[in-house]
């Protein structure tokens, strides 16, 4: 099963000597699947031999982080999974409709079958959290729990940014600890602080902007796209220390953007 090529995706910067830490492949998956809701479920037709098969999936995630699914067996995708358990399941961001080839998305592949009993409690209690209107049909005698056994995923990033994850790497990599304060972050710094972005993607790549934008920010820095007289460039800008909450977000960039003013004067 392959492995990542090393422990960190790759930056923006091309030269060695420039790269800033990111999230490993692993992290970003895990943290894509945290946030996601629905994603693309691709059976093995019973109808069409060989053939797959996609369908709509809300999906939840069992203590681990695999996939876990409420579906009926009436549904097309259930009668295939009984008949071949071989999956895949495709999450993309959910912001991925303004640049869906620039935006991250992960492919699970792995085996589907009924949860066990051992397990349905936990794996119910899970899935109502994230949807509370699945409780009006949880109980029909025609659905009934699923889940995804791992086997191998594929992580990309976006352009340039993509590598397989193994089953054992993704499971052990928590969701990013920024990742349910992301949304607000990034509209706070689009809508309120453009020019510290400009002034700190300066500092980072040495690129001159007219207009930046935050586009993903985690635990170690963000990425910024800028508009330069040539276009558009991708930029990652490293945080001054690891964070891990929208206070310690705030007062790192804060921090920077002071350090880079004084700097420049």
């Amino acid at each position: 099963m392959a492995k990542e090529t090393s422990e960190h995706a790759r930056p923006t910067q091309t030269d060695p000597s420039t790269q800033v830490p990111e999230p490993t492949h692993a992290e970003r998956a895990r943290t894509l699947i945290h946030l996601g809701r629905v994603g693309t479920l691709t059976t093995q037709s019973r109808k069409h031999e060989g053939w797959p098969f996609g369908s709509v999936a809300p999906y939840g995630l069992d203590e681990s982080g695999a996939p876990t699914f409420l579906i009926s067996t009436m549904a097309m995708h259930t009668q295939n999974i009984l008949a071949d358990g071989r999956a895949s399941l495709l999450v993309t961001e959910p912001e991925a409709t303004e640049d869906p080839l620039g935006a991250g998305r992960v492919t699970l592949m792995g085996r589907v079958a009924r949860t066990p009993d051992e397990a349905l409690a936990s794996v119910r209690e899970r899935y109502l959290e994230r949807y509370e209107n699945a409780s009006y049909w949880v109980d029909f005698k025609d659905f009934a729990f699923f889940q995804m056994e791992l086997i191998d995923l594929y992580f990309v990033g976006g352009f340039g940014v993509m590598g397989w994850v193994t089953a054992e790497d993704y499971l052990a990599a928590p969701p990013d600890p920024l990742a349910d304060a992301k949304a607000g972050i990034l509209d706070h710094m689009n809508a309120n602080h453009e020019e510290a972005l400009i002034l700190l993607a300066r500092a980072a790549s040495g690129l001159e902007g007219t207009e930046a934008k935050m586009t993903a920010v985690d635990r170690l820095g963000f990425h910024v796209r800028l508009t330069i007289a040539e276009g558009f460039r991708g930029v990652r800008v490293p945080f001054l220390r690891e964070v891990r909450s929208s206070e310690e977000t705030r007062a790192v960039l804060v921090e920077m953007v002071k350090a880079e003013r004084a700097e420049t004067k």
